[in-house]
């Protein structure tokens, strides 16, 4: 008797250890699995470093969605970045921006701006008389218009929109061709650049529908093969935001202006810079380094917008700037290009802080391109 006792209450305890795993199995059954995808919407900015959605921004759904930090923590995140931009459009050097950080910043810098001066990654700056016969500065100026409203449609990154124009650029140095194939160039160099800076690039098919079908996907293909045949597949160059991204950082450390409108001034002046082939003869580093000096002078026209920081790490003195910076500023004030306003509708709007609507003086002092304000 005693010994089926013993047995019911081994029998007993069986059941109960195999309901209780059963149990603990269902509910880890019902679980939803985390994807891959599911994992990139919920982290941060700040935590993936240099992706690609931060230089645009988090909307607020997005920020909405996102886990609760540890109360003390945030706190502790808020006072390190006070007096700095938002983490979600730049990168600072906390956040992994190997251009600020310390001690390799330097040795990055003077690796890019060696590379932006490379021949093969040069174009000529002459050559709409050299090269060309069909094609103007002014068609050259409405095509990059357009392909701003492209990139805005497809919600391409500043860097795809730059990259595009310097294969465009590059690939009209070495290749005469008409005007009707102009826009077929265009969109197939944004093709290339999509698919080296775009987590999902738009495909062919896109770029044929935006072209009102203009192209057949054969015809878009065999430019892309043209181009890439052309630029002997050189696809990775330095950019105007490549350097943007350094120089406004330090132009932020002084603290004598809003950081994020600093940061999207400067987004659309270099972009504004794409449209006039007067700037394909300056180097990125430098258009990057005027950009800076004309913002800082549009949001505070009445101090000195160079300083020696800015002048120790880009390598430029303000007089190195001058003939660069009057051609932005003639653009911003409608002096030239007048009729292209994608770039000014773009930054018009209020995710931009609307600085295409600042107004800057018409004339820039000569003493501001005569030493630096630490002087």
């Amino acid at each position: 008797m005693e010994d089926q006792e013993n047995c019911m209450r081994v029998t007993r305890l069986a059941a109960k250890k195999r309901a209780a795993a059963e149990a603990m199995a269902s509910e880890q059954s019902e679980r939803k699995r985390v994807v891959l995808g599911e994992i990139q919407n919920v982290v941060s900015s700040k935590d993936v470093g240099l992706s690609k959605k931060q230089k645009i921004g988090v909307d607020d759904e997005k920020q909405k969605s996102k886990p609760k930090r540890n109360v003390k923590k945030a706190k502790e995140g808020t006072k390190s970045l006070k007096g700095k931009s938002d983490p979600g459009i730049d990168v600072s050097a906390k956040s992994g921006d190997l251009q600020m950080c310390e001690p390799y910043c330097s040795d990055i810098y003077e690796y890019l701006h060696n590379m932006e001066m490379e021949p093969k990654r040069r174009p000529l700056s002459n050559y709409l008389e050299e090269i060309q016969k069909d094609v103007t500065a002014n068609m050259r100026g409405v095509l990059i218009d357009w392909l701003v409203e492209v990139a805005e449609e497809y919600k391409l990154l500043s860097d795809t929109l730059c990259l595009t124009v310097s294969y465009i650029d590059r690939f009209l140095s070495k290749n005469a061709i008409n005007r009707q194939r102009l826009q077929l160039l265009g969109v197939s160099s944004m093709l290339i650049a999509s698919k080296y800076e775009e987590i999902s690039p738009p495909h062919v098919e896109d770029f044929c529908y935006i072209t009102d079908n203009t192209y057949t996907k054969e015809e878009v293909v065999k430019m892309e093969t043209d181009v890439l045949k052309s630029l002997s597949f050189e696809m990775g160059s330095p950019t105007i935001k490549t350097f943007l991204r350094k120089f406004t950082r330090i132009a932020q450390e002084d603290k004598t202006t809003s950081p994020l409108q600093l940061e999207f001034l400067g987004c659309y002046l270099a972009e504004l810079s794409l449209l006039d082939h007067g700037c394909v003869k300056f180097l990125p580093s430098l258009v990057a380094a005027s950009v800076i000096f004309l913002s800082r002078f549009t949001l505070l026209p009445n101090r000195h917008p160079w300083s020696m920081a800015l002048e120790l790490h880009s390598g430029y003195k303000a007089a190195d700037l001058k003939e660069c910076v009057c051609i932005i500023h003639d653009l911003q004030l409608r002096r030239r290009a007048s009729s292209l306003v994608a770039v000014r509708e773009k930054y018009n709007q209020h995710k931009f802080k609307c600085v295409s609507a600042l107004s800057s003086p018409s004339d820039i002092p000569e003493s501001f391109f005569e030493g630096t304000k630490d002087e």
